[in-house]
Order: C-alpha cells, then sequence, then structure tokens
C-alpha cells in the first residue's frame, strides 16, 4: 500500500555509502538533444526483451525520464524502472539481466534498495525498485505530469538545456535542474492534494 507521506519526502543517500559497484564512472560530456520518436519503440524492444528474460519476477515495468515525455529534449538514453518482489534479492533477476547485456553499476541499500544497470547499446539506465516504492513512483507522476503540462515541460526543458553546460558527471547535471524539479513536484503534490 502506498503511503502518499512517503512519495513526497526526498530522502537522501548514506553519504557513507559507496554505491558504484565497479568504482565511480568515468567522466563523460553531458549531451542533451532533441526529442526522437524513435525512443519509444527502443523503449517497446527493450521492454519486451526484460519480461521474456524474467517472466513473472517483473512485477511492472515503465519508460520513465526525459525519453519517456513526447517533444522534451533528452540524454539519449532510455530510462525504465524495473518493479521486482524483493530488489536485495539479486538472483532473481541479476543473472537473466547479464545475459541481456546489462550491467549492474549501482546498489543503494539505503536509497530505497535502487539498483541500477547499465546497457551500453542502445544507451540504458534500468532502475530496479520494489512494490509501492516513493521513487518509483515520483518517476511515474513526473513523467505523467510533463505529458500533460506542457508549459512545465518547456521549463524543465529549459532547464536541462541549462544544467548540461561545465559538467561532466551526470551528479552535477541533475544538481544543477534540482531547483525545476522540485518546483515541478510542488505543483504535482499541490493537484494531488498532498501539500
Amino acid at each position: 500500500m502506498i503511503n502518499t507521506q512517503d512519495v513526497i519526502f526526498f530522502p537522501e543517500s548514506d553519504p557513507d555509502e559507496n554505491p558504484w559497484v565497479h568504482g565511480k564512472p568515468a567522466e563523460e560530456v553531458i549531451d542533451v538533444v532533441e526529442y526522437n520518436p524513435e525512443w519509444v519503440a527502443t523503449w517497446q524492444q527493450l521492454s519486451f526483451s526484460i519480461k521474456e528474460a524474467l517472466g513473472n519476477i517483473a512485477l511492472n515495468i515503465e519508460h520513465v525520464g526525459s525519453t519517456a515525455v513526447p517533444g522534451l529534449a533528452a540524454k539519449p538514453i532510455i530510462d525504465i524502472d524495473l518493479i521486482v518482489e524483493d530488489p536485495t534479492q539479486e538472483e532473481k533477476y541479476v543473472p537473466a539481466l547479464e545475459r541481456l547485456g546489462y550491467d549492474l553499476t549501482v546498489r543503494e541499500p539505503s536509497f530505497y534498495q535502487h539498483r541500477c544497470f547499465r546497457l551500453a547499446n542502445p544507451r540504458t539506465n534500468l532502475h530496479i525498485f520494489g512494490p509501492d516504492c516513493p521513487e518509483h513512483i515520483r518517476h511515474i507522476w513526473f513523467r505523467d505530469w510533463l505529458r500533460k503540462h506542457p508549459e512545465d515541460c518547456e521549463r524543465y526543458m529549459a532547464a536541462k538545456i541549462t544544467a548540461k553546460d561545465n559538467v561532466n558527471q551526470v551528479m552535477d547535471y541533475n544538481k544543477k535542474k534540482e531547483q525545476i524539479v522540485h518546483e515541478i513536484y510542488q505543483r504535482i503534490f499541490q493537484s494531488r492534494g498532498l501539500l
């Protein structure tokens, strides 16, 4: 059961926790490109292959992030949320995902037991959460809000384009657009009567 108060609270990861499975990723140019309608077909292919590989282990799979919002400029990386019964039971899903080419890169016990896999081609971030995870719910609400509110979609796109300048770590890019993200979440929460 979803606790809406948990959804409006943004916890921080444990600062003493090292989430990187293979060490901190190398610096890279943060690229934000125009919306590409082919992202939908790419997502559909990825979703199908994950469902085929995991069967009923995959409780839900959603296209999230900017590539899931028509018309929104984005980093050309497909973001997917995969819900499993218990993310800590890695033996139930890691081998199957590795056979598809996914690489486990992040393990965050202090942040909803989040796991993240990367796929090199097509570039994909696959986020693993448990049922009713507040972070997954926020991802869905944010995506759906941007799909229905073009004015916030435009604001977010402008923030993304500005944020990519002079950064070479995705965490720095995310930090630079944090204010507009929180402003949009405030409107989402208010619209749902949570604030």
